[in-house]
């Protein structure tokens, strides 16, 4: 374990700097002993109280990580159990108030509308960034700004039914014509979430063109400029077109049926989640996880979810939960134990290094290691229906170029820019 990075007498000033806000506990009475004077020169140990929200599954492993904190430093952590879909909305709601926790569970995508609600603080890794993966860190960058520790990284990838096909090469054609050699109903299936389109499991043939959806800093964090117009769109989308033309996509196809596909052998290549893995395995298919081939002659970047943990802005005891953040919950055995009890790609390269000698979750994390995170910023709620639909319309056989064309006007009017 690594020591604490404050000194122990820094958190109990710290820990008494408030009585109220982030859900941290009542300081003890600062009141002076009347034998303050003795030559008694012993440190106090901290005190207070942190509070964190966790969802049912990542509570053990948290509450471990806290025993250690509590033990080293006298700062008590409570975990408040929450049901993950409910978090986001009760931490707008709650922290403006005073009320909430000092840390809660977040995914990545969430740190936009944080920002602009004023609810986040920054984190200082301390020196450890090297430690993480660098889509992981970028994931939780606000104009260059590091507002959370991550812990957990998730992404598409291509999955192959190695009875049928023995690799997936580097090429979307040479994949589609050894699914074609294979014999089975179809090349190639994968989720066109129906006529209601789906960019999330298309995007990394969209950037093979070197068509992102917005562009980004140096850091990797986003900007507000759309990045999907011009030539490198157009010609995605007139390889949607060719595609759709040719029944290799089809809005005939959902996740469910996708997954079911692929789960009757009916196809040898699909792009999908970890999370479907499972559906494969216990229909008795053998699978092997590969990057994306590459469609338009640049590599595949795929979006990647990031997990991690966020620090109120109104912590009352903001940097002993930067502080339990960054010595306590950034080591390999914590970031290990929260793996184990939700195993999703660790964010420390370490530990994910440790976890892919399962060829499956190797085969993420390579997918992952092209991938770019999927944009934090308010403006990606606004893009989704219409990029969605665009792509649906192209491949059920609209005209390519002028139906992008009119999503990118469409997009950028509703953005204001």
């Amino acid at each position: 374990m690594r020591r604490l990075a404050l000194p122990v007498a820094a958190l109990a000033t710290a820990a008494l700097l408030a009585a109220c806000g982030g859900g941290s506990g009542s300081p003890d009475d600062p009141t002076t002993p009347e034998d303050s004077t003795s030559e008694d020169t012993t440190e106090p140990a901290a005190s207070g109280n942190l509070v964190v929200w966790v969802d049912e599954n990542r509570q053990p492993a948290v509450e471990a990580a806290a025993a250690t904190f509590t033990a080293e430093t006298g700062v008590t952590v409570e975990t408040v159990v929450k049901n993950f879909a409910d978090i986001r909305a009760d931490f707008l709601a709650q922290v403006p108030t005073g009320e909430g926790p000092d840390i809660t569970v977040g995914a990545h995508d969430w740190l936009g509308s944080f920002i602009i609600n004023g609810v986040v603080d920054s984190v200082d890794l301390a020196g450890m960034e090297g430690d993480f993966e660098s889509v992981a860190l970028e994931a939780f960058t606000y104009d260059g700004q590091l507002y959370g520790l991550p812990y957990a990284l998730e992404t598409v990838a291509v999955v192959r039914n190695t009875d049928l096909v023995e690799e997936t090469p580097d090429t979307f054609d040479e994949m589609i014509a050894m699914g074609e050699a294979a014999g089975t109903r179809y090349p190639f299936v994968i989720n066109t979430g129906g006529t209601t389109g789906d960019g999330y499991t298309y995007y990394g043939f969209q950037t093979s063109f070197g068509a992102p959806v917005f562009e980004q800093n140096d850091d990797g964090s986003y900007t507000n400029t759309v990045g999907m117009g011009g030539d490198a769109g157009e010609q995605f989308a007139e390889w949607l077109g060719e595609q759709g033309a040719a029944g290799v996509f089809s809005t005939d196809w959902d996740y469910d049926i996708s997954v079911q596909e692929f789960a009757d052998g009916n196809a040898p290549y699909t792009v999908a989640g970890p999370w479907a893995i499972s559906a494969f395995t216990d229909a008795g298919i053998n699978v092997a996880v590969d990057p994306i081939p590459s469609a338009g002659g640049e590599t595949a970047a795929p979006f990647v979810g990031v997990q991690g943990f966020y620090v109120s802005a109104q912590s009352a005891n903001a940097l002993i939960a930067n502080d339990f953040l960054t010595t306590y919950m950034a080591t390999p055995e914590a970031m290990r134990a929260l793996h184990d009890a939700d195993p999703r790609i660790p964010a420390m390269t370490v530990v994910a290094e440790d976890v892919a000698s399962d060829p499956v979750t190797a085969g993420f994390l390579a997918s992952s290691q092209n991938g770019t995170p999927m944009p934090s910023i308010p403006e990606m709620a606004d893009v989704w229906e219409y990029w969605n639909t665009a792509e649906a319309t192209i491949i059920g056989g609209a005209d390519p170029v002028s139906t992008w064309n009119t999503m990118i006007e469409d997009l950028q009017a509703q953005l204001g820019g």
